[in-house]
Parts: structure tokens; C-alpha cells; sequence
């Protein structure tokens, strides 16, 4: 019986985090905590970010606000291309002659 309830329990629960993560992702406007979720980063290094000016955000009195498509935009302006094989072959190639030189 208590199998049972266990179950129906944890199926709510997986329910009910299903409808709160859909809910996130409807939302335009997101607070340090979500912003913190979206990105990966800590709070201290958002609180950098937006005192060196380098994330966009908004601030009414003492709470920061930031528009997710902002956010996401920022997040993917740094494109870093990927590197050809040939090039990452001929890297590897000249760092491990170099390695081998400063052991000899």
C-alpha cells in the first residue's frame, strides 16, 4: 500500500516539476536566481558581470532584472569557430616536439 502512495507521490512530483520548467521557459523576465540557472554562473560573478556592465540587466531600486532573450543573446555573442582538424592536428603535432625538446 505504501508502495503505492510512493509512487503516485513521485509521479506528482515529476509532474508538477515538468509544469514548473515549462513555466520558466515562458517567462521574458528573469531575476539573479533564474539568470544564475539560465547561465551556470554564481550570484558574486553575475554581480560582477553587471557592475562591470558586461551582462545587460535592469535594476529597479535594489533588485536586478534581465530579459531573457537579452541574456541568451549575450551568452552567444562570443562565437568561438570551431577549429579545422588539420589545424588542431598540426597544434598537437608542434606542442608535444616542443615538450619532447624541453625534457631532453
Amino acid at each position: 500500500m505504501e508502495s503505492i502512495v510512493l509512487e503516485k507521490l513521485k509521479k506528482q512530483d515529476e509532474r508538477l516539476k515538468s509544469i514548473e520548467n515549462q513555466l520558466f521557459l515562458e517567462k521574458k523576465v528573469l531575476n539573479l536566481n533564474e539568470v544564475c540557472n539560465l547561465t551556470g554562473l554564481s550570484k558574486s560573478h553575475i554581480y560582477k558581470l553587471t557592475s562591470w556592465g558586461h551582462i545587460p540587466h535592469y535594476k529597479q531600486s535594489k533588485h536586478l532584472y534581465f530579459d531573457r532573450i537579452e541574456v541568451e543573446n549575450w551568452l552567444k555573442s562570443n562565437h568561438v569557430k570551431p577549429s579545422d582538424r588539420d589545424e588542431a592536428a598540426t597544434f598537437l603535432a608542434i606542442n608535444k616536439k616542443k615538450g619532447a625538446n624541453y625534457e631532453k
